[in-house]
């Protein structure tokens, strides 16, 4: 009797295993759903302000063109501030990074809505990409900690759909609200969204914070930053031939020799910022380092460059324009539905 009491004991009641399984997949759908919610108010931003950046230039008295250091800014933030967010998530807990990127991310928006000036406008864009620099790369962490191996594949999924999703609204909505209300309401529209995502965070997402952080890899964190920025700002040179190219290749050329000693330092280092060692999968290298880079270097400048064509060149109104974008991003919107089951076939 007492012997099949120990063995009854001992194993695990099947009732509460089949429970916890459903459990765990419900808790990784919910942390993906919330995080795309933050994403989706990130990359709405980035489309949706495409659409006003001739009448944003009126505004301020300064050619739509000129409106590219806001972008310009915004990137470069990022470059120096994306290396430093998966430390920051281990010293300081994922959940607690991904609320403050959210804040940040939302009282920039807040900044940029009542921005009065070209200067004004800049300096909320670089708080913004700071909280950018820190909501991509923590959200993305978030969920791989929140998902076990059989959910990653729906939780990935899960949050591509507002880059997907965000692209086909963003030109539309902004050109709608620039034609009949305000160019401002494209950056006070992050409010409602960035308080929902808090509060979702808040409510929802499980705490953690890891006590044993390795050390900063302070030489890496210096020489990633400063390779991107200096790369990054002589890419957007390019643009403006009238300051000389000789300079601007210099410039690029210097980007990426310090990106050269970056990698050095990467490999070197016992506790590297990066680790560098998943570009030894030959199939992870080529999507990300030579056909990764080129299709999102095509894909993430069209977002930008159409709006001004279609306004700029061929004189059309922000909604027109906003209209003829959304036919563009239908298409990656429909595929979504059939990439998505691919890999399981």
């Amino acid at each position: 009797m007492l012997f099949n009491q120990r063995v009854m004991t001992s194993i695990p009641d099947n009732e509460a295993v089949s429970h916890s399984v459903p459990m765990a997949a419900r808790q990784a759908r919910r942390v993906a759903l919330i995080v795309a919610v933050a994403f989706f108010m990130q990359l709405l931003d980035s489309t949706i302000i495409s659409t006003s950046l001739p009448q944003m230039g009126q505004s301020f008295g300064v050619p739509a063109v000129a409106m590219s250091i806001g972008i310009t800014a915004y990137m470069l933030t990022m470059a120096v501030f994306v290396p430093l967010s998966a430390w920051l998530a281990d010293r300081f807990g994922v959940r607690n990074v991904f609320l403050v990127a959210i804040a940040l991310f939302t009282l920039a928006s807040i900044g940029c809505g009542f921005s009065q000036s070209l200067t004004e406008f800049v300096a909320a864009r670089i708080v913004q990409g700071l909280g950018s620099a820190l909501m991509t790369p923590v959200g993305r962490i978030l969920v791989l900690r929140n998902a076990a191996k059989s959910e990653l594949l729906n939780a990935t999924a899960l949050i591509t759909w507002p880059a997907l999703f965000a692209p086909v609204v963003g030109p539309v909505l902004g050109g709608f609200i620039t034609t009949y209300l305000s160019w401002h309401w494209n950056f006070f529209i992050n409010l409602p969204l960035g308080l929902t995502g808090l509060l979702l965070v808040a409510r929802f997402v499980p705490g953690d914070r890891d006590s044993e952080a390795r050390p900063l890899d302070w030489p890496g964190f210096f020489l990633t930053s400063l390779g991107l920025a200096v790369m990054l700002y002589g890419l957007e040179r390019l643009a403006h031939p009238e300051n000389g190219m000789l300079p601007t290749v210099g410039i690029i050329a210097a980007g990426f020799a310090i990106g050269w000693l970056a990698v050095r330092q990467l490999l070197r280092a016992p506790h590297p910022l990066l680790d560098l060692s998943a570009f030894r999968v030959q199939t992870f290298a080529v999507s990300t380092l030579s056909a990764g880079t080129i299709f999102r270097v095509a894909i993430n400048a069209t977002p930008f460059l159409l709006p001004l064509l279609f306004q700029v060149g061929f004189g059309m109104r922000p909604v027109d324009a906003g209209l003829l974008i959304l036919a563009y991003f239908l298409g990656n919107l429909g595929m979504k539905a059939v990439t998505t089951p691919t890999p399981g076939a």
